[in-house]
């Protein structure tokens, strides 16, 4: 098997490639069909990442496909062809295995409009799209929230049930019926679907009408009866929601395989929470993440043997542990390991797996950050976790008998452990006033102080008009920008704050320990008075009645002592004596109550130099928190009726749709649930930031590729795409009413330069089929059945003019068009502008039918066509006679260069598609291209 025949350069611009395994050969897929999946057949796909953000830390990921139809033979062959893939792409590449219906998230992030799973098979003489194909009668099930696929099923009421979507595709007319009991966003992902199907199959031409309630959209109800019959009975009820919560993918165990006598040997080696010291270099692993996924681990000094045979291995592992044929497999190289994979560890560090880029960036972070640089920086700000330099308005209060209690600004950077408080951080970004809003927890805060807490912050929020980033921060995990907000000085007591607002009575004898080498990174935090509290490689404060002593340990740096002479002076009095490890005073352990072994190993940071940031929309099933990843995000991925949780490692931000407010409390408890679900066993005081839609930090956009601030300005609703966006109901009823008789667009929806069919006036045909329409359903060679009537929705459809059959060449013109759609803009027109040089030349063509006794002859005259550009003299004020063969007269300027028509509109073609369809009308007018 030639693989490299196949293999398009992975330096190409397009970073997604899709082959079919067919009659046990890969032929690449069409890129204008890409998501389209046939049951009978195996696949595979390449995603080599372009971006430059995008490949720091990443690795092409190369997976095979089965379809649920799919024979063993076109299975193996696919495998073989992902290992010899493999090999030519070298060890940077994860591979996986998919199963219709069960795809990885990764796998589904690839296709942002949805999955279609086709029956039957490229052998059956279809073909991936048909583009502008109208005859056809088919009904989808459309499944998903962020993940959307739609499968073929029976066209029939018993394949519907309350909980889903469906779509009946008609050709010309598109009815979405959505369940009673889908979500808003069920609903708006499904339309997405829906209006990418009409766009990359029928040009943008198909009208769409929407069921949301039955009783009021009867007209759409009767097309659909006519087609399914009449319903009997109710719609079945919801189908149980077989998704994996957290709870589930919890449970980690690590196995170490081999052979042995040709047996294969598997030992657990490991459970959570796993270490990565645990996988050495010349062995073999197999991760089960509690059987909801199979990750196999090879050793750079693994055999090549062990190597090939890492998905047979799998797949004998999912046998023995009874675990389901569709279960996802993923393989892994080492150095080349997936986000998920190593976020399934405790830790996870480059450096130890002799990354060469580690180097380079622990440099990086050794230098001191430019703080100027944040404003214009959002991913500096994101890494260094400062929105700006700290020098913005505070005010603190604290949380006393369920209220809030404002703190002395003299008195702002001390705080205790007993109590919470509220900090609130004012600053400007961008000549904008923003708020971040710190929820401070002391370890010994009462869970009746942690309610009011939240109460508090809750009604700070409404007097700023939901415009606060609320920062959920416990007591010894402060985050940088908080520390640096109090200058490096923030110092934490024991005990707590009265009623009166005063502390209780300090003890005689209080040891500090002081940690830090900055403002981002010092804190003061009072501990036990006694000598096994001190540490070797850092600093305390020993405050009693008579004297302070402050005690530097032989392993603490110049930073550190010089921080910490700035840190202590608002505990310190002024009768402070430095004492140097090994030269302390008799009084100093008298202070302490002896000397005692105390510790000297150095408290080394958590390595995150491994881990990306990975967004996940949230959701609940059965009590229980529900995630699904957008691999390779980007702001698109964010909904106005979404929560996201973005786990950067160090921080968990939730982000909350401006339709999605209401749910914030259970945001906040998804998040922790997140922490304490999580298999690396994650501290439970990783900060959590609540984010509202438009509020949102350079902390949280600078984790992403690139961020619009207005991206959202004229963002539409669902209901309001529904209202103002789809075909007119009296339209969708006459085309639905024609097409049954002859399935074809109506005249006013052909490409320019083509016909449909002849009027015929006298109505001849069109009395014909009007016979064959009877009580909204089609009956077989256009005759009434006895005792049934011609239902009354269609009456004024039976006298209208018809058209008369199209000539052999007419339809040869008809479908051979190619040219500009006359719909709106949207993103396929978007997509075509940018990646039209990228179409691959060796695409799939559909094989000849049964019986067929010759080729297509149809082929032989095409439409003309435009290559290249045209000069603006030639399509601006020109009437339609004028322009050049196969201009489409509806869209003159698409044939401008890019150039002229940046200078004529003042800008690009793809923000003018981007923009709404009057818009663009109206701008036509005014330069001379309407």
């Amino acid at each position: 098997m030639d693989v490299n025949k196949g293999l398009p350069a992975t330096e190409s611009r397009r970073d997604l490639h899709v082959w079919i395994i067919e009659n046990l050969r890969m032929a690449p897929v069409p890129e204008k069909a890409y998501g389209n999946f046939f049951e009978e057949h195996c696949y595979i796909v390449l995603h080599v990442p372009q971006s430059l953000k995008a490949t720091q830390g990443a690795c092409s990921d190369l997976h095979y496909w089965a379809g649920k139809e799919a024979g063993a033979e076109a299975q193996d062959a696919a495998e073989a062809f992902v290992q010899q893939l493999q090999e030519t792409l070298g060890g940077a590449t994860v591979q996986h295995r998919e199963a219709q219906g069960h795809e990885s998230d990764c796998f589904r992030s690839y296709f942002r409009s949805g999955i279609i799973y086709r029956r039957g098979g490229l052998a059956s003489a279809l073909t991936h799209v048909e583009t502008n194909l109208y005859n056809i009668q088919r009904l989808l099930h459309v499944q998903g929230r962020k993940h959307v696929s739609a499968a073929e099923v029976e066209l029939s009421w018993s394949s519907f049930n309350k909980g889903d979507i469906f779509l009946l595709d008609l050709g010309k007319v598109m009815i979405q019926w959505n369940g009673p009991e889908t979500s808003i966003p069920e609903k708006a992902r499904g339309l997405a679907l829906t209006c990418s199907l009409r766009d990359r199959e029928r040009g943008g031409r198909a009208q769409i009408g929407v069921v949301d309630d039955e009783v009021e959209a009867t007209d759409l109800m009767r097309i659909m009866e006519a087609v399914l019959g009449c319903r009997v009975g109710n719609v079945p009820a919801t189908r149980p929601d077989k998704s994996v919560n957290q709870l589930q993918k919890a449970s980690v165990r690590l196995y170490h395989v081999c052979e042995k006598d040709e047996d294969l040997v598997i030992q657990e080696l490991a459970t959570c929470p796993l270490t990565q010291d645990l996988l050495w270099e010349e062995d073999y692993y197999i991760l089960d993440q509690g059987g909801f996924k199979i990750y196999v681990w090879q050793g750079r000094l693994s055999s090549l043997q062990e190597k090939k045979a890492a998905f047979s291995r799998a797949l004998r592992f999912i046998q023995a542990k009874g675990y389901p044929t569709y279960t996802n497999v993923e393989v892994v190289n080492d150095g080349a390991e997936s986000a998920s994979f190593k976020q399934l560890f405790q830790s996870w560090s480059t450096k130890q797996r002799g990354n060469k880029n580690f180097g380079r960036l622990s440099k990086s972070i050794q230098v001191r950050p430019d703080v100027g640089k944040l404003q214009s920086q959002p991913e500096l700000a994101a890494q260094l976790r400062m929105v700006d330099d700290a020098s913005g308005k505070v005010e603190v209060w604290c949380i006393q008998d369920l209220g809030r209690q404002p703190v002395d600004p003299e008195r702002h950077a001390q705080l205790c452990a007993g109590n919470c408080y509220l900090v609130l951080y004012t600053y400007q970004r961008m000549g904008h006033v923003q708020y971040i809003l710190y929820l401070w927890r002391g370890h010994r805060a009462t869970t009746r102080d942690v309610k009011a807490l939240n109460c508090n912050a809750e009604e700070l929020d409404l007097m700023y008009r939901g415009a606060l980033v609320q920062e959920h921060v416990t007591m010894g995990s402060e985050t940088p920008h908080f520390l640096a907000i109090f200058q490096g000085q923030l110092v934490v007591f024991q005990g707590h704050t009265g009623h009166d607002g005063k502390e209780q009575p300090a003890p005689a004898t209080r040891l500090f320990h002081v940690q830090g080498t900055d403002s981002c990174n010092t804190r003061t935090v009072e501990v036990p008075a006694r000598a096994s509290a001190l540490n070797s490689h850092d600093i305390f404060l020993l405050v009693t009645a008579s004297i302070c002593y402050l005690w530097f340990g032989k392993g603490c740096s110049g930073d550190q002592r010089e921080m910490a002479r700035t840190a202590v002076s608002a505990v310190s009095g002024e009768n402070k004596e430095t004492v140097l490890e090994g030269q302390e005073p008799p009084g100093f352990w008298e202070a302490l109550g002896g000397l005692a072994p105390y510790p000297s190993n150095k408290r080394l940071p958590e390595d995150v130099s491994g881990f990306q940031p990975r967004l996940f929309e949230c959701s609940s099933h059965m009590g229980h928190l529900v995630l699904t990843e957008m691999v390779f995000f980007s702001q698109e991925d964010l909904d106005k009726y979404d929560i996201m949780l973005l786990d950067t490692w160090q921080e968990i931000f939730l982000w909350l749709g401006e339709a999605a407010s209401k749910w914030k409390k259970e945001a906040v408890d998804w998040g922790q649930e997140y922490l304490k679900t999580h298999p690396a066993g994650r501290s439970p005081a990783t900060p959590i930031v609540v984010i509202k839609q438009g509020h949102e930090p350079p902390t949280f956009t600078g984790w992403f590729l690139a961020w619009d601030p207005y991206k959202w300005t004229n963002d539409q609703s669902y209901k309001e795409v529904v209202d103002g966006s789809l075909g007119a109901m009296p339209a969708i009823c006459e085309i639905t009413a024609v097409s049954t008789g002859f399935s074809r667009p109506a005249p006013s929806q052909l490409p320019p330069g083509s016909r449909l069919g002849r009027h015929d006036p006298d109505g001849q045909n069109g009395q014909e089929r009007s016979q064959a329409l009877v009580d909204g359903r089609v009956c077989s060679g256009g005759k009434r059945p006895s005792g049934l009537s011609v239902a009354s929705a269609w009456e004024p459809l039976l006298h209208t003019p018809s058209l008369s059959p199209l000539s052999e060449q007419e339809l040869n013109d008809f479908q051979l068009s190619r040219g500009p759609s006359n719909g709106g803009a949207d993103p396929l027109t978007l997509q075509t502008l940018k990646g039209s040089q990228d179409g691959s030349g060796n695409e799939l063509q559909p094989g000849p039918k049964a019986g067929d006794a010759s080729t297509n002859s149809h082929h032989s005259s095409p439409r003309p066509t435009i290559n290249g550009s045209l000069p603006r003299e030639r399509l601006m004020h020109q009437a339609v006679e004028d322009l050049p063969e196969g201009v489409d007269p509806a869209r003159k300027e698409f044939y401008l260069s890019d150039s002229d028509f940046q200078e004529i509109f003042g800008k690009s073609k793809e923000e003018f598609y981007s923009m709404a369809k009057w818009r663009q009308q109206q701008e036509k007018k005014q330069l001379g291209f309407f």
